[in-house]
């Protein structure tokens, strides 16, 4: 996931097919004024009449789109795309596993997706629609896990035996949770940090003959 230099821009509305394509400078300020608003008050508060006001439209231009606020919602979580970069192979799972974290620290620094998702994974459970809309993301972010894990795999750093879904979680788990559920900090230093435990965690947590040697080699 990559952030441009406006946070704005990272969230990015594919143009919508049809008679609504001369309407998508409209259908483009609804979308930025219902995640502004997503985020200021969180779901269940969202007035889709201060949406339609805050984007300059009336409430009217709003339901000749979307039916109802989950609708919507769930319409737009699964338009607007939050772009991923490529991660170049960096010769170890230690640097592969530093690059995504700056990669997926750049995205959950946006303020508005930052408070965006934490509502969302509690409102998720209550609304399937929601839930289905995420699963694009939630796909991609493991594609990214599966490139790292298979060229480790191909160094000889994991078994190919690796837990992928506990690794999966591993990979993103201590960063969210700085950033999204306590809202600190993360700069560098403390991203090399997560990197080097989450490659030995991966090492030691693998089933394999070398467990023995390879807690060895970590002290």
């Amino acid at each position: 996931m990559e952030r441009n230099s406006s946070d704005d821009n990272n969230l990015v509305t594919r143009r919508p097919a049809g008679a609504a394509v001369f309407q998508a400078d409209v259908t483009n300020a609804l979308t930025r004024a219902f995640f502004k608003e997503w985020a200021r008050v969180g779901f269940a508060a969202i007035s889709l009449e201060r949406v339609a006001k805050n984007a300059g439209a009336g409430k009217a231009a709003i339901y000749r789109r979307w039916s109802s606020k989950v609708n919507m919602a769930s319409d737009l979580l699964s338009k607007v795309g939050i772009r991923f970069t490529e991660l170049p192979d960096k010769g170890s799972l230690e640097a592969d596993l530093l690059a995504f974290l700056r990669s997926l620290s750049r995205v959950l620094r946006h303020s508005l997706i930052r408070r965006i998702l934490i509502d969302l994974h509690a409102e998720t459970e209550r609304e399937p629609l929601l839930k289905a809309a995420i699963q694009p993301f939630i796909e991609a972010r493991r594609k990214r896990v599966m490139i790292l894990i298979e060229r480790a795999i191909t160094r000889r750093e994991v078994p190919p035996t690796i837990d992928i879904e506990t690794a999966a979680d591993f990979m993103v788990s201590a960063l969210y949770w700085r950033l999204v559920v306590i809202g600190g900090s993360s700069d560098n230093q403390h991203l090399e940090t997560i990197a080097r435990m989450v490659a030995a965690a991966m090492r030691v947590g693998s089933p394999n003959d070398n467990k023995v040697e390879t807690l060895q080699n970590l002290r």
